[in-house]
Order: C-alpha cells, then sequence, then structure tokens
C-alpha cells in the first residue's frame, strides 16, 4: 500500500465514494449524511489543507486531510480527518494513515495534532488514537446527534509532536 498526495482531477470520484460511504452511516463525522458531491471539495481538497489518499493495487481504500486547527497564532497545531473504504476495515489502513500524518505533521513543523471531535461511541476510533498517544483533553456533553443513538458526547483529543517516545 501506498500513502501519497491526493490528485483532485484523478483522486476526486474515489475519495467521494469513501466520504460519501462513511458520512452515510450518521455515526461518526458531522457532514450531514446528504452532502452532495459538490461540497467535497471545500470539505476535503480546500486551499489550506493537505489531501492524501491510500492506494492500494490501483484502488484508494483510505484517505486523511491535515490542515492546521485555528489560523494564524494557532496554525502551528494540526488538525487532521482520516476516511478508510468500510469494505477495508480491519486491514490496518487506519493505522497506516495516522502513522504517516504523524510524521508529516512533524515534517511540517507542527507541534502537536489535535482532534477537536471524535465520537465517543466511536470505540475502534478512540482506542486507536490512543494507542499513537492522543489523550483525552476534554469532552462535550451532548456534541454529537447520532444517527442512531441520540445525543452521545465528544472528545477532543491531543497529541504532543515535541515530546519524546
Amino acid at each position: 500500500m501506498e500513502i501519497r498526495r491526493a490528485n483532485i482531477q484523478t483522486d476526486l470520484e474515489p475519495v467521494w465514494e469513501i466520504f460519501r460511504k462513511v458520512i452515510a452511516t450518521g455515526d461518526t463525522y458531522v457532514f450531514d449524511p446528504n452532502t452532495s458531491r459538490d461540497d467535497l471539495p471545500k470539505h476535503w481538497f480546500a486551499s489550506y489543507m493537505d489531501t492524501f489518499v491510500a492506494e492500494d493495487h490501483g484502488a484508494i481504500v483510505g484517505t486523511y486531510i491535515i490542515k492546521p486547527n485555528q489560523i494564524d497564532l494557532g496554525s502551528h497545531i494540526a488538525n487532521c480527518s482520516y476516511m478508510v473504504d468500510p469494505n477495508c476495515h480491519g486491514r490496518g489502513i487506519g493505522k497506516q494513515l495516522c502513522e504517516h500524518s504523524i510524521q508529516f505533521a512533524k515534517e511540517k513543523g507542527y507541534i502537536g495534532i489535535q482532534f477537536n471531535i471524535v465520537v465517543s461511541t466511536n470505540e475502534a476510533a478512540v482506542r486507536l488514537w490512543q494507542k499513537f498517544g492522543f489523550t483525552i483533553i476534554g469532552t462535550t456533553p451532548k456534541g454529537f446527534r447520532h444517527k442512531d443513538l441520540g445525543l452521545v458526547d465528544t472528545y477532543i483529543m491531543f497529541k504532543d509532536l515535541t515530546a519524546s517516545g
């Protein structure tokens, strides 16, 4: 598997297919499940973000974005979002995307990565981020309207990229 920079000209459609499948469940991302394909460039290919794809034998199986968490005086902290094709879960793609994003963030000069909204019921993601050294630094009570469970808590998670280990 290769992780490379995404090309909006050639990767928009396969990324859209992953994005569409992931948000359709209404259980992990804030995007409305009815978000249109026309909105994908502003959510996943904007000029202020770096977009990557994971390609396996010619097929796009995952993607992530990394961008400054805030503008100007908050731009030294990164923010990332990851999506894996649901048909490819369990193959370690999320792990590889996370490893790649941490390395890229360090190379780009970010000193930390913050996830502003991790849905508490997305236990697999929470465990994966914790495995990579992210800690829960805050909870927003009832911060997400889960499609099936109603209002559930969300976490703010952070990883210090300047710490050793």
